[in-house]
């Protein structure tokens, strides 16, 4: 009994050793993995300055991180050069972007329907392109 008892008291010495040595506060567990860098894909298909502000600070964000970001621009999205909000710098959070080797593309055909033309923020692209963003990407968000 006696050795059944020190037997016990080892084993849930160990147990808590390595359940301590594995988690960090609240809980969370430690890792050692090292984080791959993600290909991203952003289709913004809004002209609202708050959330294209938003959009582009988390694209900013990522590239930070070393990923991958490529925005497609969908929809009123296409009228992103356009955007003028005294409270969202829209152009700024653009120009780190495109400065920082971001890559944007924009759909000819939307915009064509706004009399459109090509240009560096937003060259003409297509629906084969926007395919092509998805499949290769390996997270697509919209906004």
């Amino acid at each position: 009994m006696k050795q059944f008892f020190i037997f016990f008291s080892m084993l849930l010495f160990l147990t808590t050793l390595v359940y301590s040595q594995s988690t960090t506060g609240c809980g969370t567990t430690k890792t050692t993995e090292t984080i791959k860098s993600v290909k991203m894909g952003i289709v913004i298909s809004t002209n609202d300055a708050e959330t294209v502000w938003n959009a582009l600070r988390l694209a900013n964000y990522s590239r930070s991180e070393n990923d991958t970001v490529s925005i497609f621009l969908l929809g009123k999205g296409v009228e992103l050069q356009t955007i003028n909000d005294k409270k969202f710098d829209v152009k700024g959070q653009l120009d780190d972007f495109l400065n920082n080797g971001g890559k944007i593309l924009a759909c000819g055909t939307c915009m064509r329907s706004r009399n459109m033309e090509d240009s560096k923020v937003c060259p003409i692209s297509s629906l084969s392109d926007l395919y092509d963003l998805i499949r290769k990407s390996d997270k697509v968000l919209t906004f």
